[in-house]
């Protein structure tokens, strides 16, 4: 049998490691490519029967492997198509100059990640908007107001080769 030790931060304290078998890692596969997918047609893909599915689901919730479930939009059908990387410096890298900033990126329109990072940009953040016109706007009305910022530098993605939400199990 092919398990793997995760250590879970959701974990009981007097619990350190939990144990995912091939099983619980053919759940977490197929979840990841359809989460709608009905608990019976699940146990069918892993070979299981439904009230053992369920169980396993249920303990990959609690053991924090599951963290929620969603739906994937189509950006263009929601008209926010263009994608912009932003690499943001600030002027101190103070613990209160970062808190101030993340505070503020949390509320930027079309925010959808943002990252404290190495290297020459303290932060990168992924912004989802319409058009060059509507980043325009945001940029003018938003990401030059932020607090703490000395310098911003937009990359516009012109196209896309690779975006997945699943984790290689």
């Amino acid at each position: 049998m092919c398990a793997t030790k995760v250590k879970t931060q959701t974990a009981p304290a007097d619990s350190a490691d939990h144990t995912i078998d091939r099983t619980d890692k053919a759940i977490l596969r197929a979840l990841q490519r359809d989460a709608s997918v009905t608990n019976v047609a699940l146990a069918a893909k892993v070979n299981l029967s439904p009230p053992a599915c369920l169980r396993r689901v249920e303990r990959l919730k609690q053991l924090g492997f599951i963290s929620g479930v969603v739906a994937l939009l189509n950006p263009k059908a929601l008209d926010a198509s263009m994608l912009v990387l932003i690499g943001v410096v600030l002027d101190r890298s103070t613990p209160e100059s970062f808190a101030l900033f993340e505070k503020a990126a949390a509320k930027v329109s079309g925010c959808m990640e943002c990252h404290v990072v190495t290297g020459e940009f303290d932060y990168f953040m992924l912004l989802r908007t319409r058009d060059n016109d509507s980043f325009n706007n945001l940029h003018a009305t938003q990401l030059l107001h932020l607090p703490g910022v000395r310098q911003i530098r937009s990359f516009m993605v012109l196209k896309q080769v690779l975006s997945t939400t699943q984790f290689p199990i």
